[in-house]
């Protein structure tokens, strides 16, 4: 191997930790006992349940998608759930969801991808808003409880 190719290998292997760590999904800064509250008011469309069929939060509602691991994960992207095309649309262009696009997201859901998408005539099926970003945020905290990142995907 050659000087510039071991350099290359090399530089990449220390990049790795790096990149990871930058995507890494942050702690929620809510608070969840406060969330768990605030869901009260989502599980009328939505549910909470885990890949063994165990409902960790709400009524087995089907309106909204499950939000089980939505942490982490590309918007429109539950399996079997029909969305309108503008949230599948967002995920496919990238938007995965944080504490920062989630809160965005459910203080004024058609507006966020009006401009996540360029696009004023993109539509959201959730009609509902938190009008409070503090619920928002304990909201998100909450979800994450539930399932962070790495237990989701387990």
């Amino acid at each position: 191997m050659n000087k510039i190719s071991i350099t290359a290998a090399a530089l990449c292997l220390l990049a790795g930790p790096v990149f990871a760590e930058s995507h890494a999904m942050a702690a929620p800064t809510g608070d969840a006992t406060a969330g768990e509250a605030v869901f009260r008011q989502c599980q009328t469309c939505h549910v909470v349940q885990n890949a063994d069929g165990e409902v960790l939060a709400g009524r087995n509602a089907k309106t909204g998608p499950n939000l089980y691991g939505i942490a982490g994960r590309a918007a429109g992207s539950v399996e079997d759930f029909r969305y309108k095309d503008s949230i599948v649309a967002a995920g496919e262009g990238g938007l995965v969801w944080d504490e920062t696009t989630f809160v965005a997201y459910v203080q004024d859901p058609q507006g966020f991808l009006r401009t996540t998408l360029d696009d004023s005539k993109a539509r959201s099926g959730m009609s509902f808003r938190l009008r409070s970003e503090d619920d928002a945020v304990n909201l998100w905290a909450y979800l994450y409880s539930l399932a962070p990142p790495e237990a989701a995907t387990n």
